[in-house]
């Protein structure tokens, strides 16, 4: 070390004692570790202008827009964007909301999120801890993983919606009813959720997913309702079937009269289609019509899968085409950079 750098050292040192406290200002600090070699980048002339760091995205205009989402999940997508330029060309306009499904342990695909956004869509991830316990989570088991994911978030910079521990109310996944209490759920939630804000990844809408209630009239939704300021949408889950209700009062309702008794915060239907039959153009229309007519339903995903049933609106002609019909309104859809 010169004796020059060994006195810019000393007094930097001095200074902070005389000061009372042990750490340095930004400046100082920069100062010294220049001085020792440890800061390269600060080595350049005093003249020179750093680039200010970009801002972080602010989702908040995309949390009650004044149109609807249209918003789908396929087969492949946004890996392959095949099925959602199928879908877009069957519905006679573009998605502006795209879901798919991420596994606990998985990293954050920056590359779906950023395809998602670069068609001119919100990328929607269904992020499911099959590996992990709610428990286990709420504990800070996983706090390395969590932070990585964020740190993933913060510094892709586009905002994302994530729903942790979908449909929590049932019982057919490892996180619900059979095997997780309502306590562990608002515990793991309201964690992962923390940890996102100790690292900053601002970027992200959070989604709280329960099915609708309908299979379990007697699971109630306040219970695991994680509050008010952990949940920026309600993402409620229920589907057409040929042997269920067919109108979005009897579908939804008993569920929205339960989440409107603990928040306001906006709905999206974060799941839905109609089962293949002669109902289904009918049950196509009622969705359309139900979504609009709620001025707090911000919008729908549909799963276009054909999976246990052929949910896809291309499933026969006059569901197509009454999707198509529908769709056309100029309630849904809406360019999500300019929201």
């Amino acid at each position: 070390m010169s004796r020059h750098i060994r006195a810019l050292a000393a007094l930097l040192i001095a200074c902070a004692l005389l000061a009372g406290c042990s750490t340095f200002s930004d400046k100082g600090r920069q100062q010294y570790e220049q001085a020792e070699g440890k800061n390269p980048a600060a080595s350049e002339s005093s003249g020179s202008q750093t680039e200010k760091p970009e801002p972080p995205y602010d989702v908040r205009p995309l949390l009650a827009p004044a149109k609807k989402y249209l918003g789908v999940a396929a087969e492949g997508a946004p890996a392959s964007m095949k099925n959602i330029t199928d879908f877009a060309k069957a519905a006679g306009k573009k998605p502006n909301l795209i879901e798919f499904y991420s596994a606990w342990g998985d990293q954050y695909e920056t590359r779906l999120v950023r395809s998602s956004w670069d068609y001119g869509a919100l990328a929607f991830i269904a992020w499911e801890p099959f590996k992990s316990s709610l428990k286990e989570i709420a504990s800070g088991k996983d706090d390395a993983y969590i932070r990585e994911y964020a740190s993933a978030v913060k510094e892709l910079n586009l905002p994302v919606a994530i729903s942790f521990a979908h449909e929590m109310n049932g019982f057919w996944y490892p996180w619900g009813t059979k095997k997780a209490t309502a306590a562990q759920f608002v515990s793991a939630f309201r964690h992962v959720h923390d940890v996102f804000d100790q690292v900053g990844a601002t970027q992200v809408i959070w989604v709280w997913s329960p099915n609708v209630v309908n299979p379990m009239p007697k699971v109630k939704l306040k219970p695991y309702w994680p509050g008010e300021n952990y949940v920026d949408w309600v993402g409620v889950i229920g589907y057409y079937a040929t042997g269920g209700p067919s109108t979005f009062r009897t579908l939804y309702g008993a569920t929205f009269d339960q989440v409107r008794a603990v928040t306001k915060k906006p709905v999206i239907i974060a799941e839905t289609a109609a089962e293949a039959g002669d109902r289904k153009p009918a049950d196509i229309t009622d969705l359309f019509h139900g979504t609009a007519a709620h001025g707090d339903v911000i919008g729908f995903v549909w799963f276009n899968f054909n999976k246990e049933t052929d949910w896809r609106i291309s499933s026969g002609p006059l569901s197509e085409q009454t999707f198509r019909r529908q769709a056309a309104s100029d309630r849904f859809g809406f360019d999500v950079t300019k929201p």
